[in-house]
């Protein structure tokens, strides 16, 4: 836990454990194992400690902004995709993974009263004991209706949301020298992380061209979460909200950075190898591995679009009509081009046989670009 007095202590003792923990794999470890232990590491990791993460704006204390957390409209209009899948599903829940402060599930909660289901329960997965402690003080007010688990519920039958989950699931990095490519991972040099390369046969899943100097990343944890979905969505959809791009954007030619980045105190940089457990790291979602990796497990598409559309499909600008000026100026973040309405994109998977079309992507669906 992070001591108050020293800001500090989270990044150095969990510095201390990340160097005793490339000194025992022989001097070298992957990026995704760095990357979790500096997100995940319980007590110290950034979302295992005690920092506050979630707000609106710098000087509250926060390091970035999300949707639920923006307006609530945001769930209670997502409610109603929520409900029309839940209508063919008898007994139908809502699981959601990484459930932020709890705000999403309030509003989606609220928002499905508001069409008449009253009684639908809702799961969330959730591995951060403060982030838990946090969400049910927040949802208090449902009862028995909201209810924590540490692993995969059995046999999901409803609705699956992740929102902004894919982003900060551990990644691979990938050098290319303009021959071959390496793998990029942690090491020492004297008492200070450093990035070193090694040899390896993974290559992104685009062929390219690349240019020499190009770092990017794969993403297997992503994918692998999205498979074991596929076992356990017994009948029903999950829709995903995360920044990201279809797989020739991803590795165009000229994005020679790759999309890690890392966010604090509502400012960007780029060295994820600062502070571990001080602030977020996470990188853009590849929509066509996801999509390729549901639909290689048995789920079906649903569609793909960018966020802004898909609220509007969903019934946004009738409730902003009703909304007061500072929540409708909020609200408009959400569908701009220019602020989360673009760059945020929502993919839906069905289980086989489902009877839907999902009012999110009628107008707009972009799975052909996947």
């Amino acid at each position: 836990m992070q001591d108050a007095r020293n800001p500090g202590s989270v990044s150095t003792d969990l510095g201390v454990r990340i160097r005793a923990a490339i000194a025992a794999a022989g001097g070298w470890l992957p990026f995704d194992d760095y990357m979790a232990r500096a997100l995940y590491t319980p007590g110290l990791g950034y979302y295992a400690n005690t920092r506050t993460k979630l707000g609106r704006m710098p000087g509250d204390g926060s390091d970035f902004v999300t949707a639920p957390e923006l307006s609530p409209l945001f769930g209670r209009t997502l409610a109603a995709q929520v409900a029309q899948v839940l209508q063919p599903v008898a007994g139908g829940e809502v699981v959601e993974f990484g459930a932020g402060t709890g705000a999403l599930a309030a509003d989606v909660l609220d928002g499905l009263a508001q069409l008449g289901l009253v009684d639908t329960t809702y799961t969330i997965v959730e591995l951060s004991a403060d982030l838990r402690a946090r969400q049910q003080a927040r949802l208090a007010r449902f009862g028995t209706r909201v209810r924590w688990a540490d692993t995969w519920p059995d046999a999901i039958r409803g609705v699956v949301l992740g929102n902004e989950v894919l982003d900060a699931m551990p990644v691979k990095l990938l050098h290319f020298d303009g021959s071959a490519w390496a793998e990029r991972g942690v090491a020492l040099q004297g008492d200070a992380l450093v990035f070193a390369d090694r040899p390896t046969a993974l290559q992104p899943p685009h062929a390219g061209p690349y240019l020499p100097g190009t770092v990017t990343e794969v993403h297997p944890q992503a994918e692998a979460f999205v498979r074991s979905l596929a076992g356990q969505l017994a009948e029903g959809a999950a829709f995903f909200i995360d920044y990201g791009f279809p797989e020739a954007e991803y590795y165009h030619l000229q994005r020679t950075g790759g999309t890690l980045m890392c966010h604090r105190a509502h400012q960007a940089d780029a060295d994820p190898l600062e502070d571990p457990g001080e602030k977020d790291i996470t990188a853009h979602v590849n929509f066509t591995g996801i999509a390729l990796a549901g639909q290689e497990a048995g789920l079906e598409v649903l569609g793909y679009t960018s966020q802004g559309r898909f609220l509007i499909n969903c019934g946004l600008v009738d409730r902003l009509g009703a909304a007061d000026l500072r929540e409708r100026a909020l609200a408009q973040k959400l569908i701009a081009e220019h602020e989360m309405g673009e760059l945020f994109k929502v993919i839906g998977f069905g289980t086989a046989g489902l009877a839907l079309d999902p009012i999110g992507f009628r107008e707009g669906d972009r799975s052909h670009r996947l």
